[in-house]
């Protein structure tokens, strides 16, 4: 399962996110164009941008999602990737579910992850669309990965402008 903040603290997910680790902030903190002393500050550490591609906050591999479309936007696409690590059981499946914004097509690819062994590593792929500029505001949805046994949910945010 993904691993993600449940109402109950002592719920461990067995899908878990790959957590963060200060180097991967990196690209994301380089690209926001801070300086190498700055970066170097934040992250205790000596780092060369010019040496790093830079990101963008999506690129996170976060387990929520934020996307924001323009109204001229009507009719493009954001993909962000998501690395999970199975924490469970050795041979299990998890099927994707998803309640997408109002406004937003949510795609996901694979819809299935099929793990065979513990800390086995998958990547999915979501992309998101913008459906139509008449729908404005702040929404809401998730994608959900579902399991026979457990399910582990990643909220979406949406600005529509």
């Amino acid at each position: 399962m993904l691993c993600e903040v449940h109402q109950k603290p002592m719920l461990v997910d067995l899908l878990n996110m790959r957590r963060l680790q200060p180097e991967d902030y990196i690209p994301y903190l380089c690209g926001l164009n801070y300086t190498d002393k700055e970066v170097g500050v934040i992250l205790q550490s000596r780092v060369r941008c010019a040496a790093e591609s830079s990101i963008r906050e999506g690129d996170l591999n976060y387990p929520s999602f934020a996307v924001t479309f323009s109204s001229f936007e009507s009719s493009s696409s954001q993909t962000y990737t998501r690395t999970v690590t199975n924490v469970g059981e050795a041979s299990s499946s998890y099927v994707v579910e998803t309640a997408a914004p109002a406004g937003i097509e949510v795609r996901v690819e694979p819809a299935k992850l099929d793990f065979y062994g513990v800390k086995q590593k998958l990547e999915y792929n979501v992309t998101f669309v913008r459906l139509n500029s008449t729908v404005l505001g702040h929404v809401q949805g998730y994608l959900k990965w579902v399991s026979s046994k457990h399910s582990v949910r990643s909220p979406i945010a949406g600005i529509l402008r």
